[in-house]
Order: structure tokens, then C-alpha cells, then sequence
């Protein structure tokens, strides 16, 4: 009798082992540095005071910003195209120490003017510097639209963070570069305003703001446009993957200028492993549409070596996979041209921050913006344990 009873006890314990099992099973497939965002929440607003200078240099068009984690500083590069002063970026400071943002508590510090491979200022309508990102070798990546109107090329370098000097340029793919035909590249003032780098330095992002001319329209009224984004291996400097990204159709409101204007113009890698936040923007004739997307490379083409999605099925092509996270036009602000986004530091809570600028376009009726955002960050193991434990609030 005490025979069977120990047989039957026997499986009990596998029972007990068996969830176990799955889980360990379950965590060694998972990503773990993937993340994932779970909420977002708007923590305060501050604008720059109009026509404000610095260095004798009037701050404006903001088009791009990064966070350096070390010394809790911002660099945000101006699109000034050489017609205010020199290609140059800024150093900001930005106060959220109590958790939320207010007027007063952004600060210019600096001025770092831009400097070619000569160490001399690049030459006015030379470049149209619009996206910045952060090494961890004191230097910045800068991407420049160019002017496809008069054949010059766009570009991403790499600069001194001390000096503004050039110390480096990636090669840009063929299919970008605009050509006299006007028949290929890309679009004047449409091209690369993104840019960031993973967190562990290794692969860089760009992307078109909109479709290249062999690609597609350029994005309408209630129609949205086929951009590329172009990841480089920052080991070897090489461009190496493309992958489309379809921005989405926006519907002007009381549109009496008959303006319209929309596309991508920043992204921001949240891990190694192809997650980001994008920003969409557009002009609808009345204000700003401005949303944020959570965008995975998971399950999406790689399209590097397709030089004209017109010339192919781009039906047949995986696009990245998109999620909105928030329309801020449902927030009670006011926008305006909202072109650059970065991580910030973590606030009193633990939570991530997140800082948005805005491109005030050297225009008085506009202005330099500057929002605030608290996001809660989940991987893989904590969402696998939240399901898992529903009480779990780690």
C-alpha cells in the first residue's frame, strides 16, 4: 500500500516543476533587452523666449535633439542653412529634477559651431543639418538634407563634440543621391531629418522624411508616403539594411492656404534589437498633427537592394510594423513644428522621460517648444511575468 501511494506522489512533484520548466523554456526565447512601451504621459511644457540669442547667435530651428546621460546635457542642431550663422549646434540644459517641465527651466549653455574636414565653416546653403545623435567617443552624428534643388548631396558625419570639427563620413547608397534627371534620389527638404544610434553604439538610423522620387509620392492630404529607413553598422561604417515605413494619411483642417506638409521626421532606437519610437508631423493647414508610434523591424523586408519601389510589387513588400502611442493633439497644448525627439533622464519616480523640440522655422509667429513625457518602459520578462503574476508591480 505505502508503494502506491509513493507512486502516486511521484507526480506531484513533476506537477510543481512543470510551470517552472515552461517559464525558463519561455524566458530563453525571449529578447530580453527588447522593450516594449506601456504608457506615456505628458509632464509640462517650456518655450525659449522669442529672437533669444546666445554666443551672438539667435537660437532657433531646432530640429534635432540628444541626451548625454553623462553630464545630463542636450545637443539640439539647428537647420539654419548658413543664412543666420554658421551650420552650428546648441547645448541645452533642461530641469526636470521635479518630475515635470515649466518655463525657466530650459537654458542654453552653448554654441558649437560646425567645422568641415579642413576645420573650416561649412559655406551658407552648403548643408541643412537636421538630425543629431550621441557616441559614447565624445563625438555626435550629424545628418544634413542637402538641396536636392541644386544637386547637393545629403550627408551623415560624425563630429567632435568639443571642437565641431568633421571626423568622419558614411557613405550614402547611390538611390538616395539626386541627379540632373530628377528622375531619383531624394526629395528637396525631404530627406534625412532623423537619426539615432542603438544603445549599444553599434548600428545607426536614418530615414527619408519622405518617399524617394523612384519611390512613390511625395505624402498629400489624406495620403501618406513609402519612406526608407537606412540602418548603418557603425563597426564599419557601412550602410547595410533599408526597410520601408509608411507614414499615415492626415486630413487638413480648415485648410484656407491650400498648405499641406507631412512626414517623418525623427526616430529614436529604444533598444538593439529594431524597436523605436517614431514622430510623425504634419501641417494641416490649421496647427499641427503630431503623433508618436512605437515601430518594430520584427517580420519587416529588408528592401536595400530594390532601388525603385515603383518598379517593383510593393505589395508583396513587409513594411515595419507600427503602433500609435499617442495623438498629441489630444493633449491641452497648443503645438507647433515638433521635429526632434530623445530619452531624457529618469525622473524621481524611476520613469523614463522623454523630451520633444519643436523647429520654429526662424519665424516670429512660431516658436522654439520644448515637451515633456514620462513612459514606462516594459521588456519581454517583466510583461511575461505581469501575465503571469497580476498583482506584480515591479
Amino acid at each position: 500500500m505505502q508503494l502506491i501511494k509513493n507512486i502516486f506522489k511521484f507526480p506531484r512533484i513533476i506537477y510543481f516543476f512543470i510551470p517552472i520548466i515552461i517559464i525558463v523554456l519561455l524566458l530563453s526565447f525571449l529578447p530580453i533587452n527588447a522593450v516594449e512601451i506601456s504608457s506615456i504621459e505628458f509632464i509640462g511644457e517650456a518655450n525659449l523666449a522669442k529672437s533669444l540669442t546666445l554666443q551672438k547667435t539667435e537660437i532657433g530651428g531646432l530640429s534635432g535633439i540628444t541626451y548625454n546621460a553623462k553630464n545630463n546635457l542636450y545637443y539640439a542642431i539647428s537647420d539654419d542653412r548658413g543664412q543666420k550663422a554658421n551650420a552650428r549646434f546648441y547645448t541645452l540644459k533642461i530641469d526636470l529634477s521635479k518630475g515635470f517641465l515649466q518655463n525657466g527651466k530650459v537654458i542654453p549653455v552653448s554654441v558649437t559651431t560646425l567645422l568641415n574636414e579642413n576645420g573650416q565653416t561649412f559655406r551658407s546653403g552648403e548643408t541643412d543639418t537636421e538630425g543629431i545623435a550621441l557616441t559614447n567617443k565624445a563625438t555626435v552624428f550629424i545628418s544634413s538634407e542637402g538641396d536636392a534643388a541644386k544637386l547637393i548631396n545629403p550627408f551623415i558625419k560624425e563630429f567632435s563634440l568639443s571642437s565641431g570639427r568633421e571626423i568622419a563620413t558614411l557613405p550614402i547608397p547611390n538611390k538616395f543621391l539626386p541627379n540632373k534627371s530628377g528622375n531619383q534620389g531624394i526629395r528637396n527638404n525631404l530627406a534625412f531629418e532623423s537619426l539615432t544610434i542603438t544603445p549599444d553604439k553599434k548600428h545607426l538610423f536614418t530615414a527619408t522624411e519622405n518617399a524617394l522620387i523612384q519611390d512613390g509620392i511625395a505624402a498629400k492630404a489624406n495620403i501618406g508616403t513609402p519612406c526608407r529607413i537606412l540602418q548603418y553598422n557603425l563597426l564599419n561604417n557601412q550602410p547595410e539594411k533599408e526597410f520601408l515605413y509608411q507614414t499615415e494619411s492626415v486630413s487638413p483642417f480648415l485648410n484656407v492656404t491650400g498648405k499641406f506638409a507631412s512626414g517623418l521626421p525623427d526616430l529614436l532606437a529604444l533598444d538593439n534589437q529594431g524597436h523605436f519610437l517614431s514622430l510623425e508631423r504634419s501641417f494641416t493647414g490649421l496647427g499641427f498633427a503630431i503623433s508618436l508610434f512605437q515601430v518594430s523591424l520584427e517580420g519587416s523586408d529588408d528592401i536595400h537592394q530594390i532601388n525603385s519601389l515603383l518598379a517593383v510589387d510593393s505589395k508583396n513588400i513587409k513594411p515595419v510594423q507600427k503602433k500609435l502611442l499617442l495623438d498629441l493633439r489630444t493633449l491641452d497644448v497648443l503645438l507647433d513644428n515638433i521635429e526632434g525627439l530623445t530619452l531624457g533622464p529618469k525622473l524621481p519616480d524611476g520613469q523614463q522621460s522623454l523630451i520633444l523640440i519643436s523647429d520654429n522655422n526662424f519665424n516670429f509667429l512660431q516658436r522654439t517648444q520644448i515637451l515633456a513625457f514620462k513612459i514606462k518602459i516594459e521588456t519581454p520578462l517583466i510583461r511575461l511575468l505581469r501575465r503571469l503574476l497580476p498583482n506584480l508591480n515591479p
